[in-house]
């Protein structure tokens, strides 16, 4: 590695870390003083293999954004908010479009929960996002690393969990009012929501409304078909009681998002847009497409005398339709219902023993309803079944492990189009067993040592297996194979964490081997003119990286604060054209310096008696500014110019920050954020826009990410 790489990591003469080691676990209106939040490290609660487990016990990695932390930033969806946790960046389509990638793998090889149940919505697609609204998300958990143990196929590369918000008190009702304005795109968004708990009835209602014109920047202007609409609702109730909980919640998602062709005018140069276009139009405009996403959730947990045994059903209604000539036709139309299980037992702490077993799987039935076809009709059933076991030797060794046997079955179904056989009828059966063991040292009060050796297991997808027809997301004709293996990874994990009163720092280092990786190639022929022919097929893939990262903070109210993310993703036995793996994520380095002007250490929310008279009427008060660093990518799958070389660039940030209070109780919460500060034109390397048209008059291909963008949040929490 360079030495422009290493020397800022070395300034405090540490490695870096950053991201469970330096987050604190808070309720939703919970302030509580940033300085203590290393000492309080340890009673963060993460998903284990048996069950909540602290973090200091946690023997793969895992980073948690919490409720403040997600008010704080800046984000177009939820994905774009947690895309700066290290090892986790975003693959985009303009704004409104995002996926997850942990550690260089994305698509179906990282699942999302929400609501407790695995989020399907045709997730293999380009520009498929995540059907999921950002407002009604209280924290999130990311594991990274195989997981298959606890989720079965897909969970390769990572876990995204998104968590509702928690359940309030007994005997409390609280409204939340919020708005939100960024300047680049005009996105406004307001969100209502009331939640209470009386008596053991709980309930929790929000509706969220978003809107967004074109985004622009400094070489594109405004970027026609970047505008999106989005509207979210959320109903729950439920019981809470001594002998445990029962939940129902159902969730509604639309979201309308145009499509950007970048297409642009062989003279000019510049972006081609219809007559009369408006960059501050917030309607919608050919082509655009049209997703709605409905899901209904039964979550039961009860409590026993030896443990707790928890249920979760889960249905889901997935409609994605695609509007190309007319915006009353839809020429793309992809209906996915899902139905997801989940029973599983988790015994109580005995003797330092901790025991869970279970079973889980989905039904899923997907058909087209357009003109146009990409994939078959398909169904897909699967289960799984586990064990794991967790045994705590006395202060210091936790170790722990499990097992996990998954069947999956699909059948795609034949097509006839214009007399010729689009897709045949065809079913795959595949079986996986998977495992993990790991362990957690804890040398003293300042040192622990994380272990963990996980074995994950992945089905192709249905577009891998039987693709035939063009991708317009893609801009390619893509081929299926049906013979193609399933995917196995062998995956270790090393980290090192330090606490101490003034530094928190951790390292976490990883090795992965993917035995029949699954990618696609470029064929030299032409299925559909215009269009470039690829196909699906396999291989033996490694990636090494880490994450690292140092928090410090030499004064109470001073945080200066850097982590780095590297992935280096290869597959072997490759020409040298071939042999890294596309879209892996650049080198990654954040700095931050954060002052907190004025800071009390608990919340006056919830006070309500004393005289509050003396009280300040901000409160949390904090500037911050960031240095936002993406090296070089140059490590690129160059075959047939699958991929080019993107260079490096760093964004300025600030940001600030505080609540308001009226008599010593907390009224409001107003943060502001300017992203991008000197209005840099930069490319994101896992942007897709970034392969649009070339500039004949600069020469500059694609289309860039967006410009300045300065955003205004306001939150209102009411307590009644």
């Amino acid at each position: 590695m360079k030495k422009y790489i290493i020397l800022p990591l070395l300034c405090f003469c540490m490695t870096m870390a950053a991201d469970d080691s330096i987050k604190v676990h808070r309720h939703a209106e919970d302030s509580t003083d940033v300085f203590y939040r290393h000492l309080n490290l340890n009673e963060v609660m993460v998903t284990g293999v048996t069950g909540d487990t602290k973090l200091k016990y946690a023997t793969a990695p895992v980073s948690v954004v919490t409720p403040q932390e997600l008010r704080a930033t800046a984000s177009t969806n939820i994905i774009d908010a947690i895309s700066h946790e290290p090892g986790v960046s975003q693959l985009t389509t303009g704004g409104s479009i995002s996926k997850p990638i942990i550690r260089g793998l994305g698509y179906n090889r990282v699942v999302v929960i929400s609501d407790g149940v695995r989020q399907e919505g045709q997730q293999w697609g380009d520009e498929h996002g995540v059907e999921v609204d950002g407002n009604s998300v209280g924290s999130v958990e990311i594991l990274k690393g195989p997981a298959s143990l606890m989720y079965g196929s897909d969970a390769m590369a990572g876990v995204v969990i998104l968590h509702a918000p928690a359940l309030l008190p007994e005997g409390e009702m609280r409204a939340n009012l919020g708005s939100e304005y960024q300047t680049n795109n005009g996105l406004f968004n307001y969100n209502l929501s009331f939640s209470g708990n009386q008596k053991g009835i709980v309930w929790d209602a929000r509706y969220s409304d978003k809107m967004a014109h074109a985004y622009k920047n400094k070489y594109d202007g405004y970027v026609p078909g970047s505008q999106f609409r989005e509207r979210a609702g959320r109903a729950m109730l439920g019981l809470s009681k001594t002998w445990g909980y029962t939940k129902l919640a159902f969730t509604a998602y639309h979201l309308t998002p145009g499509i950007i062709e970048g297409e642009r005018d062989t003279e000019t140069g510049e972006l081609v847009r219809d007559e009369g276009y408006s960059g501050h139009s917030y309607g919608k405009s050919l082509p655009f497409q049209q997703v709605k996403h409905y899901k209904l959730v039964w979550d039961n947990n009860i409590n026993l005398s030896s443990g707790s045994l928890k249920t979760i059903i889960g249905y889901q209604h997935n409609r994605r339709q695609e509007y190309e000539e007319s915006p009353d036709e839809y020429a793309l139309f992809f209906k996915l219902n899902t139905l997801t299980y989940d029973l599983r037992y988790l015994t109580h702490e005995w003797n330092g023993w901790k025991f869970s077993t279970g079973v889980g799987g989905m039904y899923q039935k997907s058909g087209n309803e357009g003109e146009e076809y990409l994939i078959p009709d398909y169904r897909l059933f699967d289960f799984g079944i586990f064990a794991t076991a967790t045994k705590s030797l006395g202060e210091h060794w936790t170790v722990n492990g499990g097992v996990r046997y998954d069947h999956r079955w699909l059948h795609g179904y034949k097509l006839l189009e214009d007399g010729e056989q689009r897709f045949t009828d065809f079913s795959r059966r595949f079986n996986g067993v998977t495992g993990s063991v790991g362990a957690v040292y804890n040398i003293n009060e300042h040192f622990n040592l994380h272990m963990n050796l996980a074995r994950g297991f992945r089905t192709p997808n249905m577009s891998e297996l039987s693709s035939n027809g063009v991708h317009e997301g893609s801009v390619r004709y893509e081929i299926g194979n049906q013979q193609l293996k399933a995917e196995y990874s062998l995956q270790g994990d090393l980290g090192l964490g330090f606490t101490s009163r003034y530094v928190s720092a951790q390292v976490a280092l990883f090795a992965n081997r993917i035995n029949n990786f699954i990618f696609m190639h470029r064929l030299n022929q032409e299925m559909e003119e215009g269009y470039l022919t690829y196909a699906y097929t396999q291989g033996d893939a490694r990636l090494l990286g880490f994450e690292a990262g140092v928090d410090f903070h030499p004064i109470h109210s001073l945080h200066l604060s850097n982590t780095f993310s590297y992935v280096d993703a290869q597959q072997m036995h490759a020409s040298d054209d071939t042999k890294y793996l596309p879209f892996t994520p650049a080198p990654h380095l954040f700095t931050e310096l954060k002052w907190e002007i004025i800071h009390h250490s608990h919340s006056t929310l919830n006070h309500h008696h004393g005289d509050h008279s003396h009280r300040s009427l901000l409160n949390n008060l904090y500037v911050a500014a960031g240095l936002d660093s993406y090296l070089k990518q140059s490590h690129i799958y160059s075959a047939d110019e699958t991929e080019t070389p993107t260079p490096g660039y760093a964004l300025l940030n600030l940001s600030a920050g505080t609540d308001i209070q009226i008599k010593g109780k907390k009224a409001a919460e107003f943060y502001v954020t300017a992203n991008n500060l000197f209005n840099k034109a930069y490319q994101n390397h896992l942007s897709r826009l970034k392969y649009a048209d070339v500039n004949t008059v600069t020469g500059r291909r694609g289309v860039y990410n967006m410009g300045r963008n300065i955003t205004f949040k306001l939150v209102i929490p009411v307590i009644l």
